[in-house]
């Protein structure tokens, strides 16, 4: 299951997983992310991931390929906030803020939700919302 959260700040992506994430949740997923790649110049993501449980084979491999495709576009994102109580999740989610330093991502335990709601709306410093603001028209 994967569906969609609401979040004040435009240019954040946050979403809830838990039990069996299949293709077709996935792809709305990316599909979500493109969207806000078209009108924010950088997007952050959240994930509350609760009882996931795995992903079935398309979502896995959908997952997988979209991953590689953004190895030479991470500078389009800024966050990733994380909100989980699973201990092997936080490792998975602190290997991959290693791996991709152009993102910066955390985990936050689910008491502290409101504080990676807060966190993920920020964007780097001298960066607007608004992305007329910046000169950004889309790419």
């Amino acid at each position: 299951m994967l569906e969609f959260i609401t979040h004040s700040a435009p240019h954040v992506v946050a979403m809830k997983v838990g039990g069996v994430v299949t293709g077709r949740e996935l792809q709305r997923a990316i599909d979500a992310i493109e969207a806000a790649k078209r009108d924010h110049p950088r997007v952050s993501l959240l994930a509350e991931l609760d009882g996931l449980r795995w992903m079935t084979l398309t979502a896995l491999l959908k997952d997988v390929g979209y991953g590689l495709t953004q190895l030479g576009d991470l500078s389009r994102y800024h966050r990733a906030a994380v909100i989980t109580d699973k201990e092997w999740v936080k490792h998975i989610a602190h290997l991959e803020d290693r791996l991709f330093k152009a993102i910066e991502i955390r985990t936050f335990p689910h008491r502290e939700y409101a504080a990676a709601r807060e966190w993920v709306a920020e964007l780097p410093q001298g960066e607007h919302e608004s992305p007329e603001e910046d000169g950004y028209h889309g790419a």
